[in-house]
């Protein structure tokens, strides 16, 4: 393994590391992440994890999706952020954007001490379960990276709920930490 392996207490070296445009392994609201900031880490995610679409969600600091998209949220959902509610809106290029304002205070100390999106997936090779120990992760990932943050083994959650509004209604993609009774009454 040649990543180093650390913990949030060594909070500027993560921010350094991601403003410095490396990907770092991560706890974050739900799992495990690969890290980085968007968009300048976009190929290097592609690369680890193998995967052939250029879509990863981007973590922001807040409810305010006005520098990502033209689309603006219900106040209901602004309210609501942050939590663990994935949201596909549109883009200023016509295509399509996943923001979520993460519901975890390190992540937000991170965004905020950065100043711009991170990009975060699962960490696994794409169509591979999502690792969930430091063990799994550095044995697969720690030659790759240059940091891991040990936050042990985490348990198993629900993902993010992921919400597309690209449609002119809410459609879940996926039903996961958030459920559907509560996502439809963000939308009412």
């Amino acid at each position: 393994m040649n990543a180093k392996r650390i913990t949030f207490g060594r909070f500027g070296l993560i921010v350094q590391a991601l403003a410095e445009n490396r990907v770092v392994i991560m706890p974050c609201d739900t799992i495990y992440g690969l890290v980085g900031a968007a968009p300048e880490t976009e190929s290097k995610l592609i690369e680890l994890k193998k995967r052939r679409e250029k879509r990863f969600l981007r973590l922001i600091p807040d409810a305010d999706i006005s520098p990502y998209s033209p689309d603006v949220l219900p106040e209901r959902v602004k309210a609501f952020w942050p939590a663990p509610l994935t949201v596909i809106v549109r883009d200023f290029d016509g295509g399509t954007v996943a923001l979520r304002c993460p519901d975890d205070p390190r992540l937000q100390k991170i965004l905020n001490a950065l100043g711009r999106p991170l990009f975060s997936t699962s960490v696994n090779i794409s169509g591979e379960p999502p690792l969930n120990s430091f063990d799994e992760i550095a044995a697969v990932f720690g030659s790759s990276v240059d940091l891991i943050v040990d936050g042990g083994n985490l348990k198993k959650k629900a993902p993010s709920t992921i919400v597309d509004l690209t449609q002119g209604k809410p459609i879940i993609i996926r039903e996961g930490a958030v459920d559907a009774k509560t996502v439809f009454s963000l939308f009412d």
